[in-house]
C-alpha cells in the first residue's frame, strides 16, 4: 500500500485547510482583543469542550505526573508559543514576510531531523523542498517574485522564525516520543486525553504570557475578552477547527509519514488562504494559485519518493500515538 493513502491524504490536507481559515478569521478579528490574549482564550476553550471527553476516558493525573517535563515541553511548544508568536508577528511584519518564512517549516524539519534525530537528507526533500517554497513564494508575491527582492527582516520576522523552530521541534517530539510514551508504557489515553494534556501545560504558559501582555500594553488597545456576537463566533470557529480538528489529524499525519514529509503539506495552507479570502473577504483567486499549488503538490510527490517506498515498504509506526 503507498504511503499516502486516501485517509493519510484527508489526515494532511484539513489541518492546512483549517490553518488558512484560522489565518483569514482571525485577520478578520484584528483589533477585537490581543494577539497573545486572543491565544489564551482559544486554549482555555478547547480544554473546555474536550474536559467532557476526557472525564468520560477516566484521565489519571498520576500519569501525567509522571511524564509531566516530556508534555510540558510539547504543550508549550504546540499549544502555548506557536499561534502567539505569530499573532504578534503580524503586529510589526506585514503577513507577506510572516507567511513566507513561515514556508520555511520543511527546512527546519530537516535542520531538526538531522541535528537532533540523526535524520539522513535526500536530494529529493531538498528538491521537494524548494518546489514547495517556491510554489508558496509565487503566491505571496502575487506572481511577481521580483517582489521578494525588497523584502527586509523586522522583529516580527524573528519572531516568526522562532515559531516555526517551535512548530519543527514539537512535530518531531510528536513522532518520536521518549520510551514512556510509547508501547505498553504509554497510557492509555484517546487523542481526545493526549490532546488535552498537551493543552492544559500550554494553557498555562499562554495564560502566563497574556498577563505579560496586559501588564505591557498599560490598559491600551482592546479588552482581553471580545464584545459582540461575530468575534465570539470567531472564536468558536478557532477553537474547533484549527484546534481541536487539525491538531487531531496533523498528530495522525504525521506519525504515518513522518515530521519532514508532513511539514510539505503544511505549505498547501496558502493555497487553501485564497479560497477562505474568496468565500470570506471576497478576494478571488488569480493564475499565480493553480500553478502555485502545482508546484507545491510536485514538491509533496519529490519529497515523498512514492514510487521508491512502494519498492521498499516503510516500518509501520505506532497506530495508537497522538
Amino acid at each position: 500500500m503507498s504511503l499516502l493513502s486516501s485517509r493519510t491524504l484527508v489526515y494532511l490536507l484539513l489541518p492546512p485547510m483549517m490553518w488558512a481559515g484560522n489565518a483569514v478569521v482571525g485577520r478578520m478579528m484584528v483589533g477585537s482583543m490581543p494577539p497573545v490574549a486572543m491565544n489564551a482564550l482559544r486554549w482555555l476553550l478547547v480544554a473546555a469542550m474536550l474536559w467532557p471527553l476526557v472525564r468520560r476516558a477516566g484521565l489519571q493525573w498520576a500519569d501525567v505526573r509522571a511524564r509531566w517535563r516530556h508534555l510540558a515541553v510539547i504543550g508549550t511548544l504546540g499549544v502555548g508559543t506557536y499561534n502567539a508568536l505569530q499573532y504578534l508577528a503580524l503586529q510589526t511584519s506585514s503577513p507577506l514576510n510572516v507567511t513566507l518564512i513561515g514556508s520555511s517549516v520543511p527546512v527546519w524539519m530537516m535542520i531538526v531531523g538531522r541535528i537532533g534525530f540523526g535524520q539522513a537528507l535526500h536530494a529529493r526533500q531538498l528538491v521537494g523542498a524548494a518546489l514547495s517554497v517556491l510554489g508558496v513564494m509565487l503566491v505571496m508575491a502575487h506572481g511577481d517574485l521580483a517582489v521578494l527582492s525588497g523584502l527586509r527582516l523586522v522583529p516580527g520576522d524573528m519572531l516568526m522564525l522562532l515559531a516555526s523552530l517551535a512548530w519543527a521541534i514539537y512535530s518531531w517530539l510528536l513522532a518520536h516520543p521518549p520510551a514512556h510514551m510509547v508501547g505498553e508504557r504509554r497510557p492509555a489515553w484517546d487523542w481526545a486525553t493526549f490532546l488535552f494534556v498537551q493543552v492544559v501545560f500550554g494553557s498555562v504558559w499562554a495564560v502566563a504570557c497574556s498577563g505579560v501582555e496586559a501588564v505591557l500594553s498599560a490598559g491600551e488597545g482592546p479588552g482581553l475578552v471580545p464584545t459582540g456576537l461575530l468575534p465570539w463566533l470567531g472564536m468558536l470557529f478557532i477553537a474547533v477547527g484549527p484546534s481541536i480538528v487539525a491538531y487531531r489529524c496533523w498528530g495522525l499525519g504525521v506519525q504515518t509519514v513522518g515530521p519532514t514529509m508532513a511539514a510539505f503539506f503544511s505549505n498547501l495552507t496558502p493555497i487553501f488562504a485564497a479560497v477562505w479570502a474568496a468565500l470570506l473577504l471576497g478576494e478571488h483567486p488569480r493564475w499565480y494559485h493553480p500553478v502555485a499549488l502545482l508546484l507545491i503538490v510536485a514538491g509533496i510527490a519529490v519529497s515523498s519518493g512514492i514510487q521508491k517506498r512502494r519498492r521498499e515498504p516503510p516500518r509501520p509506526l505506532d497506530p495508537k500515538g497522538g
